[in-house]
């Protein structure tokens, strides 16, 4: 099953400057698909088309079939920066997630207090976002993307901002718990500059040219969980992106 359809995307921010060419892939259902590419290729344009937050120039992105015309609830974004409101609680900024769901104020404030504590934060939920080191703050924003029961989850970067040993914690517990069933999520879509990040958590991995960006290629990752980051498969697969991007 289809989740994501990207159609012949294009995009421009004047008859100028055109940085995405013309790029076409598909999200399957149970896939965790990476998009990586040279610095100003437009992957995280191109996650915002998805979105619907961004109208491409041309080419168009179906979700289940159906053209993606503006935002829709069955997408979630995790950005780079936490995007966090400083003067709410950590437990608000999640339940700002439930805003288009049909709860009570006491289903959201469970629902939200059940996500937090599965995310590590039991005992923060009234504390506020600048008591929180980064990798907390990034748990919070997993917690409000999840809440609104999504069926794809974008994620931009999520881990960049991070120093490598928090952000190596936070990707084994997100894939832990992007692969538990209880969650609705079907599929997730990441923007990443790692390669090592991306053939570490990916069933697929887009490769993107420089601008106007266009599929250099895409490889599947069928590495069995953990994988092991010195074996020679997973070595192997880092060559052929790395090759790939420098072409």
């Amino acid at each position: 099953m289809k989740m994501v359809e990207v159609k012949n995307v294009s995009y421009s921010f004047d008859e100028n400057t055109s940085v995405i060419g013309d790029v076409s892939f598909d999200v399957e259902k149970d896939e965790f698909v990476s998009l990586i590419g040279p610095s100003g290729c437009g992957k995280s344009t191109l996650l915002r088309i998805i979105a619907g937050l961004i109208k491409p120039s041309g080419g168009k992105v179906l979700y289940m079939g159906k053209k993606v015309e503006g935002t829709n609830n069955g997408m979630s974004f995790v950005f780079q920066d936490f995007a966090l409101l400083p003067w709410l609680t950590n437990l608000e900024n999640v339940k700002l997630g439930c805003s288009g769901l049909i709860l009570s104020e006491k289903e959201a404030e469970k629902k939200s207090s059940v996500l937090l504590d599965n995310l590590g934060l039991t005992g923060f939920e009234n504390s506020y976002p600048n008591v929180l080191s980064g990798g907390m703050k990034q748990r919070v924003g997993i917690a409000r993307a999840l809440v609104s029961n999504p069926r794809v989850l974008l994620m931009d970067e999520p881990f960049s901002s991070l120093d490598e040993l928090t952000a190596e914690t936070l990707r084994s517990d997100i894939l832990y718990h992007l692969k538990n069933k209880n969650l609705p999520v079907n599929a997730v879509v990441m923007v990443t500059h790692n390669v090592e990040e991306a053939i570490e958590l990916s069933d697929k991995v887009v490769i993107l040219s420089k601008k106007p960006s266009k599929v250099s290629a895409v490889r599947t990752i069928s590495l069995k969980r953990p994988r092991n980051k010195r074996g020679k498969d997973f070595l192997s697969m880092m060559d052929f992106v790395y090759a790939t991007l420098a072409k």
